[in-house]
């Protein structure tokens, strides 16, 4: 407390600072020029299959007559030449299906997955939709939609992404059901 005492602070002669001098400015000059831009690889060539169409013969049409002058005979039309039939082209083969599962636990992991699902689809059952707020309905139906798109996912055989989606499912079913 024995520094607030006085009501003026101790202030020092009024000489100026003794202020270094700045320091002497070095500027790098870059005699370097920047290295020329190099140009965008290029882009393979693609060849794409040329539709080749059968060649027909140049058509040329006989002169018509002129409707002004009714006495002028019509030319005879030239046969048309036959159109060639062709068979119709072989479907194309399905895409190969890229499986992540061994072919021997595709069995058990889809079992797994639809397990999961069922848990979900038994716990929004349970759920009466109508006492749910604004929110829990649209977590409601969000769920539904995690199982109906993991079926789907099932079916495609795409296990990975439909473990996922079921989980969600269940995961937010079992919330809604403990409220």
């Amino acid at each position: 407390m024995s520094g607030c005492v006085r009501a003026q602070a101790k202030v020092t002669p009024d000489q100026p600072l003794d202020v270094p001098a700045p320091p002497p400015r070095e500027v790098d000059v870059n005699d370097s020029e920047p290295p020329p831009p190099v140009p965008l690889v290029t882009e393979p060539a693609r060849n794409a299959p040329s539709r080749s169409r059968p060649a027909q013969p140049q058509r040329t049409e006989p002169a018509r007559p002129d409707p002004t002058k009714p006495d002028q005979p019509l030319p005879p039309e030239a046969p048309k030449p036959p159109e060639e039939i062709k068979p119709p082209a072989p479907p194309a083969p399905p895409p190969t299906v890229l499986q992540t599962t061994p072919a021997t636990a595709e069995g058990e992991v889809e079992r797994a997955i639809r397990v999961t699902m069922g848990r979900a689809t038994n716990d929004l059952n349970r759920i009466d939709y109508r006492a749910l707020s604004n929110e829990a309905r649209t977590q409601y139906d969000q769920a539904k939609r995690f199982v109906q798109q993991a079926d789907a996912a099932l079916r495609e055989k795409n296990h990975q992404y439909a473990r996922t989606l079921a989980d969600k499912a269940a995961v937010m079913a079992a919330q809604l059901a403990g409220r």
